[in-house]
């Protein structure tokens, strides 16, 4: 057992937690409309293409482990990929070593569309998210967010 904390120790933790979760869904919201508006895309959108961008060796992952990146459920991430293989910024293809497995890569217009993206949503982030990504925050705000 971790120890016993008092009834103003759990309440101070769960308004921290609700601070956090209200400070969570504002930037969420800020990204979802200006990168819809500058961009086309949703923040999970940005999200995944990110994902795929940062993968190596060849910018694809499994759907399986780009779900448990993204954080998303396996139904809204298809239907997500659907969305965005049907605007071509990421394409499908079946595994060839297990088939019951699909790879998803981003494209050459999906990585373009990200590098654009990217600097929106840094800038929401140096903006918003500043004081709740702790020691990520305080470094960003003393270097000027780079």
């Amino acid at each position: 057992m971790r120890g016993v904390a008092t009834v103003n120790e759990d309440d101070e933790l769960a308004r921290a937690w609700h601070e956090l979760m209200g400070r969570y869904q504002r930037v969420t919201c800020t990204l979802d409309r200006e990168l819809h508006s500058a961009h086309g895309i949703s923040a999970s959108d940005f999200e995944v293409l990110q994902q795929l961008y940062a993968a190596t060796p060849d910018r694809s992952l499994r759907m399986h482990d780009l779900g448990q990146n993204v954080h998303l459920t396996q139904s809204a991430l298809s239907r997500l990929i659907a969305r965005l293989e049907g605007d071509g910024l990421v394409e499908r293809r079946m595994c060839t070593d297990d088939r019951r497995s699909v790879w998803t890569a981003i494209t050459a217009a999906g990585i373009q569309r990200y590098l654009a993206a990217r600097p929106t949503q840094r800038a929401i982030l140096r903006e918003q998210a500043v004081g709740c990504l702790g020691a990520f925050g305080s470094a960003t705000a003393s270097v000027g967010g780079s």
